[in-house]
């Protein structure tokens, strides 16, 4: 009972067909957007809408664009849209110092570039100023971490999609053999 809860709220939450049909704005896409099919949770669209929400939302690390990005991006892939849209709100503002400080370590570490994730801690904290930010950008840390970010989005969405796809046979492997003691049990 408690998939079918949850399954109550997910569907709470997200729009309903006719909401995004009537937008404005989606109604050029809307006709792709709203296949059934990308609105379905199955074996191929949920590892693929985890892949690509997590690429985009490490990736992107805009918030209001990167829901949007992730979506369109569904289309072509066909991935579930809600989920990949859903998937990217793991980079947060709780976990963008985290993604970032991991990112300007894998462009050190792995390309040797002259970055230091402490001075971006240190300009945040210390409230710099656009002057010192664009003073940043320039500098060697700037190409590292957006070396760093593609590294990092492609690597986790890698993983993502792996791990729901082992975890999605797990799930569905799990749900035959209790099947099968179902009728086991019946029979006997």
């Amino acid at each position: 009972m408690a998939k079918t809860w949850l399954a109550d709220r997910i569907r709470a939450m997200l729009p309903a067909r006719e909401e995004l049909e009537a937008n404005r704005m989606l109604r050029p896409v809307a006709h792709l957007l709203l296949r059934p099919a990308l609105w379905r949770f199955t074996r191929r669209s949920v590892p693929r809408a985890i892949g690509i929400g997590l690429l985009v939302g490490i990736f992107v690390m805009i918030p209001v664009v990167q829901p949007l990005s992730a979506a369109m991006l569904a289309i072509p892939f066909r991935a579930n849209v809600p989920l990949t849209a859903g998937t990217t709100l793991l980079s947060n503002p709780v976990t963008t110092p985290l993604i970032v400080i991991a990112s300007l370590w894998i462009a050190s570490a792995l390309f040797g570039m002259e970055t230091d994730p402490g001075s971006v801690m240190r300009m945040i904290h210390a409230g710099a100023s656009f002057a010192e930010w664009k003073h940043w950008l320039l500098s060697a840390a700037a190409p590292g971490l957006l070396i760093g970010l593609t590294v990092l989005a492609i690597g986790t969405g890698v993983v993502g999609y792996v791990l729901a796809t082992v975890g999605w046979r797990i799930w569905i492997g799990h749900k035959w053999h209790a099947r099968g003691r179902e009728r086991a049990l019946r029979g006997a």
